[in-house]
């Protein structure tokens, strides 16, 4: 059953957790080795891959002398600074060995929100690609803030997934998969092979990290999970620890958890306005107006605007909300928070006249609006 769902599968992102390379004491050199001796036999399969590593600011702390987590941007920045000499010159080495080269991308929130940088960032890598060379992708730790962090890897991992149309994502940790319990308080727990559906009840199984080393737990495994799924792409959580994980999965191994995609998948587009451009404001609508978007499939007219709050301008995403906060969609919108506070309430036709000109009828069009994904947190 698992080998028939990974036959399809081309281009695959593996994202490699700070648990699986890394102890508290730092980046350990033989668990970089042994997962990049794994990834050259997939490539000698003839498969793609890229390759989400964390583990740069295990690997840095050390020499600032930080036990634990840095618990300040500034530490982390200079933890992953020194990490990144470290984790890269590893992953080479090994590929090299095998005859294949690797090359370094680094990313920030900014570079995927940003749709002209979103596509820099994509030709980039798949020209990697083309060139027989393994992107290894992190999330820019050196010079990011907190305004514009990924979250975690896990994230990051699901929006590399959409960015290069992959057909498969694999999150290595430093557990087995997902259980119906907590394995460590009850012996009894059940590892579950599959999931059709990420449920309430599959989100309560999560519970709470307990590492010190990565930020991401569970919890944000399945968020990401989600993320992939609505890209049309399958998921597999596993030990990353287990020898040879990666040629055991696409050897057809029972092992780890797969989530299924979802059956009715985004656009590559809608994709990226849901989870990788980051919202500026918000627009209260009115009920009439939710209804258009909601039950309708219609775009938000000026007409159903009827309030807003925070700053944005045109080409921004805009979350949209019901008259007491609650969102139900987020979209690009065409106008500007000074434009938009002239034009609300009244009808398209009238929006040249307020204005003097007009960029649409609609100020979030359809082809730009994506509803809230049910049961998930988008940023």
């Amino acid at each position: 059953m698992r080998k028939a769902l990974l036959t399809h599968v081309k281009r695959v992102v593996v994202k490699i957790g700070s648990g699986v390379i890394s102890t508290d004491a730092g980046l350990e050199d033989d668990r970089v080795a042994a997962i990049s001796t794994d990834i050259c036999r997939l490539l000698d399969l003839g498969l793609e891959v890229i390759v989400v590593s964390s583990g740069a600011i295990s690997a840095g702390k050390g020499q600032l002398g930080i036990t634990g987590r840095p618990q300040t941007i500034p530490q982390k920045q200079a933890a992953a600074a020194i990490g990144q000499t470290q984790i890269i010159p590893r992953y080479k080495e090994v590929f090299q060995g095998s005859d294949y080269n690797v090359a370094q991308v680094l990313l920030t929130r900014d570079d995927l929100s940003n749709r002209r940088r979103y596509l820099n960032a994509r030709n980039t890598v798949m020209t990697l690609l083309e060139y027989g060379v393994t992107p290894i992708v992190n999330e820019n730790d050196t010079v990011v803030v907190e305004e514009i962090r990924f979250g975690d890897n896990d994230n990051l991992s699901a929006l590399v997934t959409s960015l290069v149309e992959a057909d498969l994502l694999i999150i290595l940790s430093d557990v087995d998969g997902l259980y119906d319990q907590d394995p460590v308080e009850n012996r009894q727990a059940q590892l579950l092979s599959m999931v059709e559906r990420i449920t309430p009840t599959i989100d309560a199984m999560a519970g709470e990290s307990r590492g010190n080393l990565g930020v991401g737990g569970m919890n944000s495994k399945l968020k990401a999970v989600k993320r992939a799924s609505l890209s049309g792409v399958g998921t597999l959580i596993a030990n990353g620890r287990t020898p040879n994980i990666l040629s055991r999965i696409f050897a057809g191994e029972e092992i780890g958890t797969y989530f299924l995609p979802a059956q009715s998948k985004l656009t590559a587009k809608k994709h990226w306005i849901a989870f990788s451009k980051k919202p500026r404001g918000k627009l209260l609508v009115d009920a009439g107006g939710e209804r258009a978007v909601v039950k309708q499939g219609k775009s938000l007219l000026p007409s159903g605007i009827c309030g807003v709050d925070g700053g944005f301008e045109r080409g921004d995403a805009v979350r949209l909300c019901t008259r007491d906060g609650a969102e139900f969609a987020r979209g690009v919108i065409s106008y500007s928070l000074a434009e938009v506070l002239q034009i609300m309430g009244k009808q398209s036709a009238d929006i040249e006249k307020v204005l003097g000109y007009k960029y649409r009828d609609e100020v979030v069009c359809r082809d730009n609006l994506v509803l809230t994904i049910e049961e998930e947190e988008v940023d």
